[in-house]
């Protein structure tokens, strides 16, 4: 790992670690959706977990089309947003959990948000593992950096 690469997973994870919620955007027939999302993440940024419902449309969604996209930012909605603000947008691929790594990721979203305990065991829910190809970190607005965890074919294509 270059310093650049071990700078921006420093930058990454801080980011993540200091937001309990993201946006998370579908699609269906090239129409977006967005939802917000609680998250868990491992240590290496490679994945990210999310849960909801089964009768929900993002996870119908989902389904149809396992391309998504994850916005975490750290605003405060003040004017020291155009400053300080830092908004990281995730690109992956999410899929639903296998049985037999269920339980680890459970562990690792339940650390995150034990409130939801009862809403993650319900028979009606589903865990989502989003497998993350690369992420963008935008500050001050105008500075973009990437990190690249998997060689990609184009993603908006």
């Amino acid at each position: 790992m270059t310093n650049t690469d071990k700078v921006m997973h420093e930058r990454i994870h801080s980011l993540l670690s200091s937001q309990p919620l993201a946006v998370l955007s579908t699609q269906r027939n090239g129409q977006p959706y967005s939802s917000l999302m609680a998250f868990a993440y491992t240590d290496d940024l490679r994945e990210i977990i999310v849960a909801t419902g089964n009768s929900t449309r993002k996870h119908q969604n989902i389904l149809e089309e396992s391309r998504v996209s994850l916005l975490v930012d750290n605003r405060s909605n003040s004017e020291e947003d155009f400053h300080a603000a830092a908004a990281l947008t995730v690109l992956g691929v999410a899929s639903r959990m296998a049985a037999d790594e269920r339980l680890a990721y459970e562990e690792l979203y339940l650390k995150r948000h034990p409130y939801l305990q009862e809403f993650l065991a319900a028979p009606s829910t589903t865990l989502f593992k989003i497998e993350i190809n690369h992420y963008l970190l935008a500050t001050r607005f105008q500075s973009v950096m990437e990190y690249h965890i998997k060689n990609e074919v184009d993603l908006f294509s």
